[in-house]
Formats: C-alpha cells, sequence, structure tokens
C-alpha cells in the first residue's frame, strides 16, 4: 500500500513495485486484490521515489503471533502500523519477526517482515504487548519468497541481533490457525521472534533479505 507523495492518502492505493517504479493496481486493498488472484490491471505509474509505503494491512481481520510451533495469541489488530509510523515508549524490548498475510482460499498470499514492541513495565501484564505491532514495509508474494533467504537484522544505535525462521513450519502454523475456523484475505499469521533488542529507547530498524527494511521509531 502507498500514496505518491504530494497526495497523502490515511489508507492508500495498492501498489507494485517493479525496479524504480511503483506502479497503481486497480485493487482497493490487499485483500480484494488476493481475491482477484493478483490479476487486477495497472491504473498510472509512479517512480519509487516519490512515493511512501503504508502498513499493508490496515486493521488486519484477525493477527495471530506463534511463539512456538504448537501455540499462538492474539494480538490488537489496531494496534497494527506501517513502516516509519511511531510508536510511544522507553525501554521496551523490539521483537523481530516473519508474518505471513492470508489471501484466497486460507493460501498464503505473501510475506512481511514484523516488529512486535514489548513493554515490560506495563500492568496489568496483558498490556505489555497490546500497543505496537509495525508491519511491512512490502509484502511479497510466494513466488519471491521462495528465493529469499529472510535473514533478519535487528538494529538499535550501535546494537544489533540477527537469526532466521529455520526450522519453523508455516504449513503447520496455517493448519492450527485455520482449525475449526476460517482464514480470510487479510489475516496475519507471525512466525516465533527470530532477533530480539531489550531495553531499546531509540529507534530500531529491521532489515529482512528479501522483503526490505521496516523502520520502527520511537516517541
Amino acid at each position: 500500500m502507498f500514496h505518491p507523495n504530494d497526495n497523502p492518502l490515511d489508507r492508500g492505493w495498492v501498489g507494485r513495485i517493479e525496479e524504480d517504479k511503483m506502479l497503481h493496481l486497480a485493487a482497493q486493498t490487499l485483500q480484494s486484490f488476493f481475491l482477484v488472484g493478483g490479476g487486477s490491471r495497472v491504473h498510472a505509474e509512479y517512480p519509487l521515489a516519490d512515493v511512501t509505503l503504508l502498513v499493508p494491512v490496515q486493521y488486519p481481520p484477525t493477527v495471530r503471533i506463534f511463539d512456538n510451533g504448537s501455540a499462538f495469541r492474539f494480538a490488537n489488530s489496531t494496534a497494527v502500523v506501517g513502516t516509519n509510523v511511531a510508536v510511544s515508549g522507553t525501554r521496551l524490548s523490539a521483537q523481530a519477526r516473519i508474518a505471513i498475510v492470508i489471501g484466497a482460499d486460507g493460501e498464503i498470499g505473501g510475506t512481511t517482515a514484523m516488529v512486535e514492541w514489548h513493554d515490560p513495565a506495563e500492568e496489568p501484564g496483558v498490556k505489555q504487548s497490546d500497543f505496537g505491532i509495525v508491519l511491512g514495509p512490502v509484502v511479497v508474494t510466494p513466488d519471491e519468497t521462495a528465493t529469499a533467504s529472510l535473514a533478519c537484522r535487528l538494529s538499535a544505535g550501535e546494537r544489533t541481533a540477527a537469526g532466521a525462521t529455520n526450522g519453523f513450519s508455516w504449513a503447520e502454523a496455517l493448519a492450527l490457525a485455520g482449525h475449526r475456523t476460517n482464514l480470510r484475505p487479510g489475516d496475519v499469521i507471525a512466525g516465533p521472534a527470530v532477533a530480539v533488542l531489550d531495553d531499546v529507547g531509540e529507534d530500531v530498524l529491521l532489515e529482512v533479505d528479501g522483503i526490505g527494511t521496516l523502520a520502527c521509531p520511537l516517541l
């Protein structure tokens, strides 16, 4: 999702990045793009340098976060923001994750990056991760993800943590998430944290090979 720099929009438009260009596609949301099989026509073209990337899925129907392969928890979908959107807090924990966005027929529509903020000082404990989930900067379709390493580097100032999703089964996660319910286009499923930085009081960057850089500023 994006908007031209000279035409700010809250929700933005669906776009496809090709080299140094952003192609504006004739779809209202990423969910509708998936539902038509990714065949939306090109409506307009912009230089990539002249657009602002927005959260790929605004207010996802559900957000499930796996901390291991056999259990997940639900997260606050209204706390989902995009790259370069500031979250309030000091001495936070930043958890880097890889996430998938559900497309048509309950299948994987694409893969993206996520930083889940935690505030260990927040009381009650249920509110410690209820305020800031940064998603983006783009959603990479399965054909592109298949050749990407998805190696992650999470940095804050001079500190860096690195990791990858080795050993996590997305097929098993999909099966568990979809058991006795329906997964809908736009649902987000995040895998276990692959890199963590604690006691963070400054802006964080998450670089994921094959996806891009997710900028996570703090207020």
